[in-house]
């Protein structure tokens, strides 16, 4: 089994350095997730506002806090000042919303771009032949700085069948790199999870969301 201090320790270990690993910490206690920031982790993701609310309170700044999962857009003005990233951005609209809101506390709100890399209608996410588009676009916005994309890929029995999607996020992540947009930073590079992350590594990721190999399987109340 092991400690959430074991499962951290194992896994920076199987990742090169500069690779960030985001602690998902859906569900999680305060006390669980000091326990891997103090093995090591020093970004946190949470996905739900209610619940994220109480430890980002009592953590506060040892950790840097990722919202990873849909962002409802009456939820923005509550999300923008407790949180250092906004991973899951996917359309002009929100952007906007988070920019005015960015304003109103003052800060410039580091995004992501979400790409539905399996272009399925059902997820959320851009799709990847508009990403340039919507990029440029938001570029435009003066509280949003653009820091690269993310990406989830479908959801799969055998996670090695996520690696041609990694694959071409990757690749669109270096076209748009390349085209050196104003205003726009990319040098983050989020995908896989706990069942996928090394594939992931191997692809380009330079952040990976795990939260099942740090704490265990989730046990619902």
């Amino acid at each position: 089994m092991g400690t959430i201090s074991d499962h951290v320790r194992r896994i920076l270990s199987t990742i090169p350095e500069e690779v960030l690993v985001v602690a998902a910490a859906k569900t999680r206690t305060a006390g669980e997730i000091l326990e891997a920031l103090d093995a090591g982790i020093s970004a946190v993701g949470e996905n739900y506002l209610q619940e994220s609310r109480e430890v980002i309170e009592e953590i506060g700044s040892r950790a840097t806090w990722h919202f990873i999962g849909h962002i409802q857009k009456n939820k923005v003005k509550q999300v923008v000042p407790l949180f250092d990233m906004i991973e899951t951005v996917d359309s002009v609209e929100l952007a906007e919303i988070i920019d005015k809101q960015a304003e109103k506390h003052g800060k410039v709100m580091p995004i992501l771009i979400e790409v539905n890399s399996g272009q399925e209608p059902q997820k959320a996410g851009v799709m990847p032949g508009d990403v340039k588009a919507l990029i440029e676009r938001i570029s435009l916005l003066p509280h949003i700085a653009i820091e690269g994309l993310m990406t989830m890929g479908p959801f799969l029995d055998d996670p090695a069948g996520l690696r041609p999607y990694f694959r071409n996020t990757k690749a669109l992540f270096d076209g748009i790199r390349a085209e050196r947009i104003p205003h726009v930073d990319m040098k983050h590079l989020s995908m896989g999870m706990s069942d996928s992350y090394l594939i992931a590594v191997e692809e380009g990721a330079t952040m990976v969301r795990i939260g099942t190999m740090i704490f265990g399987e989730r046990i619902y109340p």
